[in-house]
């Protein structure tokens, strides 16, 4: 048998101009083959090679400084970017936003199924997920600037129902990462915060006629690797890269509690200070119940789970996270995506088949924008280039949706305490307008399923009803007309019998 454990650089040469490569990993560095990302980039600077190469990741790659697929953002090495989320990677969205490179932006959740789909040489992915956003061709097809043409969505219509088709694609190159390997190429993941769709990737990119090349910690003699914990058999590897360095996220080269070796108090982990941002936790959190699945979007929404922890409320909650990480309290900031104490970690596209059943409870999102129809944009506003992750099969699957926010941007200041919520400085952006600059949750779809939605700001929360959106509760201190009708860009419907948010949210 041969040798498949070969340097870096070697398996760069092994990608060739034109390729279309497959990326397994999420933001902050997790899962992320990031020695094999760079020595693409070391061979471009050194032998303008390999050239126009498609990129293809169902998750943002980067920590927003100086990894991921920034390290790809030269003019010449990548001709189309197909990505789930954009927002890790600043370099990359300032390329697509000057039209350098072709983008598309496809949800998260399709895209770790589609994987799954070219494996199994399926013709692509039928979903109504995107139904209805800019992910729909009627809209935008998700297609983020002016040189990206080809239409990569269709709608089809199946027993008089509109679902989204999208076609499989051709994969010459799969890049995946485990902890530990052995000779054969059989990859372990004992010390990776998430799995993500590592076995999709290669039994796609095996399917398609192209290679697998694995980036790992660890090698491991033959036959010494407990079967069980094997996550991508060697028959789907052709190469293994050795990373002796290769960290576990951005921030720590290890840490035991986030793939289950360890379980830390999680009372003990740094708690919200008082602010804006906890007020809209806390009222968040009053939409959880015992018992509840739930998801928490990257932001203002992974708040939560500092509060239900701080509550003493987390043990009867399960909290998930779309790359496949269930239980446990998830991690905020760069290294979303994965959490502390998880009780299970399973493959991405396991986790969105669960989302797009309808298996989440209450799911908390973030928001950018709010329109009169009850639209989001969580995704594009004006230079910020974000995407959609897994937003959009969760918005439009989870039985109930807690969108959270400021009420207004870039430089709101706001006094919270004694009960009360204060404005000093009033935000130069508005959230709430006329019309979103994308959709990226859609309000009309969502009157069709009879799904529970609320928008949650630190002064005034807001639900969508079949009429409108509706105002439900104004915070203690909040003037009705001055601090949020006049700074609305469209009137909502607003009761009579208005209820004032619960003082204890600003204590």
């Amino acid at each position: 048998m041969r040798n498949k454990v070969i340097s870096a650089a070697q398996a760069a040469r092994l990608i060739e101009d034109g390729h279309f490569v497959a990326i397994q990993g999420s933001g902050g560095g997790v899962g992320e083959p990031t020695l094999l990302i760079r020595a693409i980039r070391d061979r471009f600077l050194a032998k303008a090679s390999p050239r126009d190469l498609t990129l293809c990741h169902a998750t943002g790659l980067g920590d927003k400084k100086e990894i991921g697929t920034d390290l790809l953002a030269l003019p010449g090495l990548v001709r189309r970017d197909i990505a789930g989320h954009l927002g890790m990677a600043p370099r990359m969205a300032r390329m697509i936003a000057e039209n350098q490179i072709e983008s598309y932006n496809l949800p998260q959740g399709v895209l770790s199924q589609m994987y799954s789909a070219v494996a199994a040489r399926q013709p692509g992915v039928f979903t109504t997920v995107g139904l209805h956003t800019y992910i729909d061709p009627r809209l935008e097809g998700g297609k983020m600037n002016a040189v990206t043409m080809e239409e990569l969505v269709r709608v089809v219509e199946i027993d008089g129902r509109e679902w989204l088709f999208f076609p499989s694609f051709k994969i010459d190159v799969s890049l995946v990462r485990g902890t530990t390997a052995d000779l054969k190429g059989n990859i372990t993941s004992e010390e990776e915060a998430a799995i993500l769709e590592g076995i999709s990737i290669a039994q796609a990119a095996r399917a398609c006629g192209g290679i697998v090349i694995a980036q790992v910690k660890y090698l491991a003699r033959n036959g010494t690797l407990d079967p069980r914990r094997v996550r991508i058999p060697g028959i789907c590897v052709d190469y293994v890269v050795v990373d002796p360095d290769q960290k576990q996220t951005c921030l720590d080269v290890y840490d035991p509690a986030l793939c289950g070796q360890v379980q830390v108090p999680l009372e003990t982990l740094d708690a919200l200070p008082p602010g804006v941002r906890k007020a809209v936790a806390r009222r968040a959190a009053q939409e959880l119940f015992p018992g509840a699945v739930v998801n928490l979007g990257v932001g203002m929404p992974d708040g939560v789970a500092s509060v239900a922890a701080e509550e003493g409320i987390l043990d009867d909650l399960t909290l998930t996270v779309e790359q496949g990480v269930i239980g446990g309290r998830p991690a905020p900031g760069v290294i979303f995506g994965v959490s502390y104490n998880p009780e299970a970690i399973i493959h991405e596209d396991a986790q969105f088949n669960f989302y797009d059943g309808g298996g989440i409870d209450v799911a908390f999102l973030g928001l950018a924008q709010v329109d009169a129809d009850g639209n989001v944009n969580a995704s594009k506003v004006g230079a910020m280039l974000a995407g959609c992750g897994g937003f959009i099969n969760i918005s439009q699957n989870a039985k109930k949706v807690v969108f959270c926010g400021t009420f207004t941007a870039r430089g709101l200041e706001c006094a919270v305490g004694d009960g009360r919520l204060g404005i000093l400085a009033e935000g130069s952006i508005a959230k709430f307008v006329a019309r979103v600059d994308q959709i990226t949750f859609s309000g009309d779809y969502s009157r069709t399923t009879a799904q529970q939605v609320l928008y949650v700001t630190e002064r005034a929360v807001f639900e969508l009803t079949r009429e409108g959106v509706a105002l439900k509760e104004i915070a203690p201190g909040i003037d009705l007309e001055r601090h949020v009708l006049s700074r609305m860009g469209f009137r909502p419907l607003v009761p009579a019998d208005l209820t004032t948010m619960d003082e204890r949210i600003f204590r």
